[in-house]
């Protein structure tokens, strides 16, 4: 708008500053993935799509932070995660839990692309930029990562660098996650919602796999419309809900035997969130979970794919203060790494 037009005096009532943002492909080129890296990712994706049809007999766990507040901690946890990886690699495929974007009920600290100096300032720029650097340092040790897709912005700047994604509870039922997720690269679950209804999971699955057409950004910034094929890589993910939880055996055949009539081509559709819901929201319980999940396989349940865990270096969770305890979540409540170890080897053992 040139400065002799008068904006409209119905516009932007509400808004109070527009700041450009720097092009996907620009930071791309500024925090480039080799291509030793990208051979890296493209090989998990594949190796998830396997194991989503059978072809990979693995257990998958999906592990880490609840959320990732600083970089050089997620490191120090991708370094130990690595080393137990090692540990249990034939019998369980581990995927580092690389979350930077956090869906709130109410308000809160919204993950560190949208403010990642933890103090309000909400500098999203640098926050992209440090999300783009802590996937690609995590992919360079040889780990592949997981992350939830909330802003549908956000993976044009780091999706590169994802070997699968998530879809929250809260999103689950928004027709632009859908849309996106029709166009994203990578595997994708999607959560059962809030309320445990997983008949919202199931409808969402069918639609991203479906062609699309809606707007988005190119890797230029600019506005375009996005047109799509479809992600045949789309799976469940259960979390549990208010009446409880959807991890036992009775819950898993129920919700498979829905699942089975509109995705045949799946074998192990079911992921299942060890958390949440499923654990009361009380993380101590989600070892419990677990190991009835890994039962559950040992036991010949070819339907679930695997686990996830909410993890970090020391268990618990904290307040957002000027004084944080290294390596506790600021977010959920999670396991500490040496229960974390106990239960991968607990899983390669019995399977």
């Amino acid at each position: 708008m040139s400065e002799n037009q008068k904006k409209p005096d119905t516009s932007d009532i509400n808004v109070t500053k527009f700041e450009a943002l720097t092009p996907p492909h620009e930071l791309w080129a500024k925090i480039p993935a080799g291509a030793e890296t990208i051979a890296s990712v493209a090989s998990f994706r594949d190796q998830y799509r396997r194991c989503l049809r059978g072809d990979d007999k693995r257990f998958v766990v999906i592990v880490g932070p609840c959320s990732i507040h600083d970089e050089k901690l997620a490191m120090e946890y991708a370094e130990k995660l690595k080393a137990i990886e090692s540990k249990v690699a034939e019998k369980v495929f581990v995927i580092m839990r690389v979350y930077f974007e956090k869906p709130r009920t109410t308000v809160g600290w919204k993950g560190l692309i949208n403010d990642p100096h933890l103090n309000g300032s909400y500098d999203i720029s640098h926050g992209l930029e440090k999300g783009r650097q802590v996937l690609k340092s995590i992919s360079e040790l040889g780990l592949p990562c997981a992350t939830e897709f909330l802003d549908p912005i956000v993976p044009h700047y780091t999706s590169d660098f994802v070997t699968w994604a998530a879809i929250g509870a809260r999103t689950t039922e928004s027709q632009t996650h859908r849309e996106m997720v029709s166009g994203l690269s990578m595997p994708v679950g999607f959560k059962n919602g809030t309320d445990g209804n997983v008949d919202t999971a199931i409808n969402a699955m069918i639609s991203a796999r479906s062609p699309h057409s809606f707007l988005g950004i190119d890797q230029e910034g600019r506005t375009s419309i996005v047109r799509t094929k479809g992600n045949p890589d789309v799976h469940v993910v259960l979390r549990g809900g208010k009446q409880g939880s959807n991890y036992d055996p009775v819950s898993v055949l129920e919700i498979t035997e829905n699942i089975e009539a509109h995705r045949n081509d799946i074998t192990r559709p079911l992921l299942v969130d060890c958390s949440h819901g499923n654990s009361n929201k009380d993380y101590k319980k989600q070892g419990i979970a677990f190991r009835s999940l890994v039962d559950q396989a040992r036991q010949g349940d070819s339907t679930v794919l695997g686990a996830m865990l909410e993890s970090h270096l020391v268990a618990g969770k904290q307040s957002l203060t000027s004084s944080l305890t290294w390596g506790q979540s600021i977010t959920d409540g999670c396991i500490d790494i040496e229960e974390t170890e106990r239960l991968l080897l607990h899983a390669a053992d019995q399977l």
